[in-house]
């Protein structure tokens, strides 16, 4: 039986509507070892769930995401972080399905984090919060999903570590879902990758205003060092043939180099721009254990290594979409993916788009992209009830 949650108003974003927030009092079992409790879930939904409940849709979001996919930011002010990808007559039409995106366990938009209070000593966990999987995210949204009533979702779609989660989807609850978009990501984090954000972890915890974590009870942030993880991810998420079109070597706001360490060229202002305004929206101590739980994420190592046996009992559609220039998670990851599907006679279908804005591209105008994502939908809705 699903248990009754309670409501309760997240503490983790300041001044702001986290939208939906459901409070569940029954432990949530995390892969290490410990159990969390009480924990929230914060979400928002767009469109209309059917009489059958048949339609729903869940969006997973990346790192630096949050459940605002569709809906304008309460920080920020800025639209959603995939209007491009879902809306009325969008590819994920919500004319037509009921979309729900949450806030990841460990977030900080009104998921429990980092920065919530900790019931049992009344101040913000800081790191005595327990280190979260990418299983772990995907065990808390299974919860929300049994909440609204839903036993099997239409798609599970996600791009970079949304992409990771629709695949643990897959793995975890292959009932749960007919089909499922992982899009620019991979079966498990690189070396390249963890050693990145590493990088970013040691800019923040070297900030003097990290103070061990526990920045809130100093009413301090530390900010320099969060921008600094920020501007290295940056990096990473696009490709050099996009820098160089967008800055090349011009200078910013001055003729001659200035023989000094402020910023002379505008790809160094756009990555101060960058990190400025993160550090707004986003919290520290949650940047650190989303990436760890990046860093953790090997969906084939409970199965000896051996991909193909993650989806060995699994009748769910699979559409695994790469981009060209993406160096974060090259075609040669997401490919590894659909050949393991191809060995156990999965559904599935692999699309590579040649584009050369690098891994943000699957945030960005990509037609292809919408036109796959809408005619695998399609097709994956095409005889609901």
């Amino acid at each position: 039986m699903t248990e009754a949650p309670r409501f309760l108003r997240p503490v983790t974003a300041p001044s702001a509507d986290v939208g939906m927030a459901v409070t569940f009092d029954t432990p949530l079992r995390l892969d290490c070892g410990r159990d969390l409790a009480p924990f929230t879930v914060a979400y928002m939904t767009y469109g209309k769930l059917n009489t059958a409940k048949s339609n729903a849709i869940l969006i997973c979001h990346a790192l630096t995401g949050d459940q605002f996919v569709a809906s304008d930011h309460p920080i920020t002010g800025k639209p959603g972080w995939w209007t491009t990808m879902i809306g009325p007559g969008k590819p994920v039409d919500t004319d037509r399905f009921f979309v729900i995106c949450a806030n990841v366990l460990g977030g900080c938009m009104g998921s429990t984090g980092p920065a919530e209070i900790d019931c049992a000593t009344g101040k913000p966990y800081g790191l005595n919060f327990p280190l979260v999987t990418i299983r772990d995210m995907v065990r808390a949204q299974k919860r929300l999903v049994e909440y609204l009533g839903i036993d099997k979702l239409l798609a599970v779609i996600g791009g970079s570590m949304g992409g990771m989660q629709a695949l643990q989807w897959a793995a975890s609850y292959p009932e749960n879902l007919r089909a499922v978009v992982p899009i620019a990501c991979a079966a498990r984090h690189s070396a390249q990758n963890i050693a990145f954000h590493e990088v970013g972890r040691q800019a923040i915890m070297a900030d003097p205003d990290w103070k061990g974590g526990e920045y809130q009870l100093h009413d301090t942030k530390p900010s320099k060092g969060l921008a600094v993880a920020r501007m290295a991810a940056h990096i990473t998420y696009v490709s050099e043939m996009a820098l160089q079109r967008k800055f090349g070597r011009a200078l910013q706001n001055r003729e001659a180099l200035s023989f000094q360490f402020a910023p002379d060229f505008q790809i160094e202002s756009y990555l101060h721009h960058q990190g400025a305004t993160f550090v707004d929206r986003f919290d520290a101590n949650s940047y650190l254990y989303i990436t760890r739980a990046m860093d953790y994420f090997d969906l084939a190592e409970e199965h000896g290594g051996q991909l193909s046996d993650v989806f060995r009992v699994n009748s769910a559609r699979f559409c695994i979409i790469a981009f060209t220039s993406d160096w974060l998670f090259p075609p040669v990851e997401n490919k590894r993916i659909a050949h393991a599907l191809n060995a156990v006679a999965a559904q599935v279908s692999f699309v590579e788009i040649k584009s050369d804005k690098g891994h943000d591209a699957f945030l960005l105008d990509e037609p292809e992209m919408f036109a796959t994502v809408r005619g695998f939908l399609n097709h994956a809705a095409q005889d609901l009830a």
